[in-house]
């Protein structure tokens, strides 16, 4: 019988990373080959599976990711930007499929994941939900059906606790409907009223980041013209989509060739 693929988590004592921990686990097309946390940590040296208040699951915590790399297939990474440049370079080292769901990426973290892309498959996504890579494509397809008299706002919310603002998902939402039109982002965005005065560009599309309790995520997009709005929109109730897709990502990647990719890809949308 062929061993299934081994998979590690990084950041596995966060809120994410419990829940990659548990998908894996509970899979049957793939095995936890470890689970990474940061050093110094109170877990490090006990089994996930325990320290998480379960069962034991037989991988050891540890703050070294190259020691489970030697034998996985995969990792699937929910972290920082800093730390998952860092995760790429060793993934790349393997050869092993490296998920990313970190957000908030600066244009050189992207150049360095883009280097490790060349080597081993890179799938990276601002969410690994079905239901917003579906939306994601529809965005596309209005924006580009609809004029630049349509204005284009997207609004996210989610829970206190996320650092990041417009969220990954959103700035994902944003590219799709600049893409659409057949321009870039960057010389679409809006992200500075509070600062000035004055009415919008047109053309241009705006954001706006709520956050607030324990929401789990909820992104519209919204296209308005003089007498009519056209709202597209994706709730997140359960945050164990997300795992699930990254583990879905994950399986995907297995012997494809080196290069980035993201959930468009994995689900065969684009």
């Amino acid at each position: 019988m062929t061993e299934l693929p081994g998979i590690v988590i990084t950041g596995a004592a966060g809120r994410m990373g419990r829940m990659l921990v548990q998908a894996v686990a509970e899979s049957d097309k793939a095995r936890l080959a470890g689970a990474v946390v940061r050093p110094g940590h109170a877990w490090i040296g006990q089994d996930i599976g325990t320290a998480m208040g379960g069962s034991a699951l037989g991988v050891t915590v540890t703050s070294d990711l190259l020691e489970p790399m030697a034998t996985a297939r995969a990792v699937i990474d929910f972290t920082t930007p800093e730390l998952s440049v860092e995760v790429a370079a060793i993934a790349a080292q393997a050869r092993a499929v490296h998920v990313i769901g970190t957000t908030g990426f600066e244009p050189a973290h992207l150049e360095k994941i883009a280097a490790a892309a060349r080597h081993a498959v890179v799938v990276r996504a601002g969410n690994m939900s079905l239901g917003v890579n579906l939306l994601t494509g529809l965005t596309r397809r209005v924006a580009a059906a609809l004029g630049t008299d349509w204005d284009i706002e997207v609004v996210e919310a989610h829970h206190r606790h996320k650092v990041d603002a417009p969220s990954g998902t959103a700035l994902m939402l944003g590219e799709a409907a600049a893409e659409g039109r057949g321009r870039t982002l960057g010389g679409l965005q809006d992200m500075e009223r509070m600062q000035r005065r004055g009415a919008r560009t047109e053309g241009s599309i705006g954001f706006s980041a709520i956050r607030g309790g324990d929401v789990v995520g909820e992104h519209d997009v919204i296209f308005a013209s003089p007498g009519e709005r056209v709202v597209l929109r994706h709730l997140a109730t359960d945050r164990g989509i997300f795992a699930r897709g990254a583990l879905t990502a994950a399986l995907w990647g297995q012997d494809r060739a080196p290069g980035e990719y993201d959930m468009m890809d994995v689900l065969g949308l684009d």
